[in-house]
C-alpha cells in the first residue's frame, strides 16, 4: 500500500487558481478568519471536537511537522496546527470538506490537500504506535482462561464511495454496499497491533490474512508459542485458532465460551475505533489512497488515544447501526486441528 504517493485526492479543486493562503477570485484575495481553538476551548470542549487533548497534540504536532508542506503561517499560510485540527475535525464528523474548511478557515481546495497530506504523515507514524506486542497473553488469560494469545483478529467494513467505474464493483461487498475490508489484530487492551486497509469490500477475511505479513510472520515462528484467535472466517491452523460449529462435549462448550469472551476484544476494539472516528463508519468521500491513509492514521491515532487514557467521546453525528462483519464460510475453521483439539483436552476439560 502506498500512502505516500504525490497525487492529488481531489483533483477537480486543483485546475482554478488556488493556493493555502485561501480562495484567489477574479478580483480580490478572500483571507480567512481564523481561530487558535487551542486557546479558545477548554480540554474537554477542545477533546470533544477534536478527539485527542490539547497535550496529545501537541506532542502529536511535533512528530508530524517536518512531513507537512507549509509550517509558517508567514502570508497567511495555514500553520501546522490548523493544518492537524482540520484533520482530527474531519475524522470526528466524516462530514463534507467544506464543512471543516469553514470551521478552520481555508479554502475547500486547502481543506482536501491538508486532509491528504496530514493523513499520510500521522499514518507514516503507525511503525511507532501499532505493533505486535510481547506481553498479550496474561492479560488475555484474565478474560476468560484462554491460555498464550498472541491477539484477537478480525476484518470489518469502512464505507466509501465507488473509487472507479471500471473496478468499483470489486469494492461492493455482501451488504451490497461499496467498501474497504480492513483487518485488524488487538491486545487484550484495545490496541491495535496490526492493520492492513488495502482490500476491496468483496475480498474474504481468510484470502486478507493469507496474503498478509501477518501470516509470513505466524509460519515462521516470530511469535513464539502464541497463538491468535478468529472467527470461523478463518482457518484453523497451528497459530490461528477458531470456534467449534458443533461442540459435543462439555469440554468443546467450555472452549467455545471462553473462546467467544477472548475473540470479542477486537469487536469491543472495532466499536471504540469507529465511536472515536465517525468517518470510518460514514461514506469517505475522498479518493482511495487518501482513503487508505485514513484508516492506517485514525488506527494510529486510536492508540494514541488509549495509551493515554483519553476518554471515548460520544459521536456528534448518528452512527449507522451495524448488524456485525463477521463473515462466514461454511466448513473453513471447522477442520478438527490437533493443536485445537489438545488445547481443548488439556485446559478446558471437566
Amino acid at each position: 500500500m502506498d500512502l505516500f504517493s504525490d497525487e492529488s485526492d481531489n483533483e477537480m479543486y486543483e485546475i482554478g487558481v488556488f493556493d493555502s493562503e485561501g480562495i484567489v477570485d477574479t478580483e480580490n484575495r478572500r483571507l480567512y478568519n481564523r481561530i487558535n481553538y487551542r486557546s479558545e476551548f477548554s480540554d474537554s470542549e477542545f477533546t470533544y471536537r477534536f478527539r485527542l487533548n490539547k497535550t496529545s497534540v501537541d506532542e502529536l504536532l511535533l512528530k508530524i511537522t517536518p512531513s507537512l508542506k507549509v509550517i509558517s503561517s508567514r502570508n497567511n499560510g495555514i500553520s501546522p496546527l490548523h493544518q492537524l485540527l482540520l484533520t482530527l475535525r474531519f475524522y470526528a464528523l466524516g462530514t463534507m470538506l467544506l464543512s471543516v474548511a469553514d470551521f478552520i478557515g481555508v479554502s475547500k481546495a486547502s481543506a482536501s490537500r491538508i486532509v491528504h497530506h496530514v493523513s499520510r504523515a500521522i499514518a507514516g507514524l503507525y511503525p511507532q504506535y501499532v505493533k505486535t506486542l510481547s506481553n498479550t497473553q496474561n492479560a488475555f488469560h484474565e478474560i476468560a482462561g484462554f491460555p498464550r494469545i498472541l491477539g484477537a483478529i478480525d476484518c470489518t467494513h469502512v464505507p466509501i464511495q465507488s473509487p472507479d467505474s471500471n473496478i468499483g464493483e470489486e469494492y461492493r461487498n455482501r451488504k451490497g454496499i461499496f467498501s474497504m475490508n480492513v483487518q485488524g489484530v488487538c491486545n487484550a487492551d484495545l490496541l491495535f497491533m496490526n492493520v492492513v486497509a488495502r482490500w476491496p469490500g468483496s475480498a474474504h477475511d481468510a484470502t486478507i490474512f493469507n496474503n498478509s505479513r501477518l501470516k509470513m510472520q505466524c509460519e515462521e515462528g516470530l511469535f513464539g508459542n502464541r497463538w491468535l484467535i478468529g472467527d470461523s472466517a478463518y482457518p484453523c491452523t497451528s497459530y490461528l485458532l477458531t470456534p467449534l460449529l458443533n461442540p459435543t462435549s462439555v469440554a468443546e462448550n467450555h472452549y467455545n465460551e471462553a473462546h467467544i469472551k477472548t475473540r470479542n476484544t477486537i469487536e469491543r476494539c472495532f466499536g471504540v475505533w469507529k465511536r472515536r472516528f465517525p468517518i470510518l463508519s460514514l461514506k469517505i468521500r475522498v479518493a482511495m489512497q487518501t482513503t487508505q491513509a485514513i484508516i492506517i492514521a485514525t488506527s494510529v491515532l486510536h492508540n494514541i488515544c488509549r495509551l493515554n487514557n483519553i476518554r471515548d467521546v460520544v459521536p456528534e453525528v448518528a452512527m449507522p447501526q451495524e448488524s456485525g462483519d463477521i463473515t462466514y464460510a461454511e466448513g473453513i475453521g471447522q477442520q478438527n486441528h490437533s493443536v485445537r483439539q489438545q488445547l481443548i483436552n488439556n485446559y478446558f476439560s471437566v
